[in-house]
């Protein structure tokens, strides 16, 4: 095998949340009065813990944000997920592959809450490849772009993080798993832009792929 564990990103690798979760935040800023496209909204907050933009926001909208806020974005967000969710295109399949070869030794390691991950799994009827290998990086000591996630996920499947196979979508994920010492591979679905995929590949990324389908040539020896 080429690698010893192969962890999974969550948004926008197994599911295609971004464009829902980022739906529901742009029409709530807006309602505060920032107004954003969803691409420009993508943009500023895709891989950001909504916590940490807290500062950002109150700046551009005059408003703190509260907890009540966040809880109601929470709330409307997980309901959009329930609605609309669908996994990634072609990543059955491409799991069913990468699961026979590395079997318990995949996991899934996100930069959002559990219950968001467990959502979206259970949704999509992804749930089976990860039961009980799922690691939020809201209860580590740092999330993502810091390592943190990725360690523990390692640690947990018994395996060194430097002989690791991390696939990402996003910089700051990229940067989580280059700092853990992993091979990083980033998903550059069409329409992700130059730009973006300069960025990746600036981040660490190993190698870009654009088709799921290409994933596990890039896993399985």
């Amino acid at each position: 095998m080429r690698f010893a564990a192969v962890l999974f990103d969550c948004d926008g690798v197994l599911v295609d949340s971004e464009p829902i979760t980022i739906g529901v935040l742009r029409d709530l800023l807006a309602e505060q009065g920032w107004q954003m496209t969803l691409q420009e909204c993508m943009h500023q907050f895709v891989g950001k813990w909504l916590s940490d933009e807290s500062a950002n926001i109150s700046r551009r909208t005059g408003k703190p944000v509260t907890q009540a806020w966040l809880a109601e974005f929470r709330k409307q967000r997980d309901a959009a997920l329930h609605l609309h969710l669908k996994p990634i295109a072609g990543i059955e399949v491409a799991l069913e592959r990468i699961h026979a070869a590395y079997g318990q030794r995949i996991a899934c390691a996100s930069g959002a809450d559990r219950g968001k991950v467990l959502l979206q799994l259970h949704k999509v009827g992804l749930m089976h490849y990860f039961e009980r290998r799922i690691f939020s990086g809201y209860e580590m000591p740092r999330s993502k772009p810091a390592p943190d996630v990725y360690l523990a996920a390692a640690l947990e499947l018994g395996v060194p993080p430097t002989r690791s196979a991390v696939v990402e979508d996003t910089v700051t994920g990229v940067t989580a798993g280059v700092a853990a010492g992993a091979t990083v591979f980033g998903y550059v679905p069409h329409g992700v832009t130059d730009a973006q995929k300069t960025a990746l590949m600036a981040a660490g990324a190993k190698a870009l792929f654009v088709d799921m389908a290409e994933l596990p040539q890039l896993l399985i020896a």
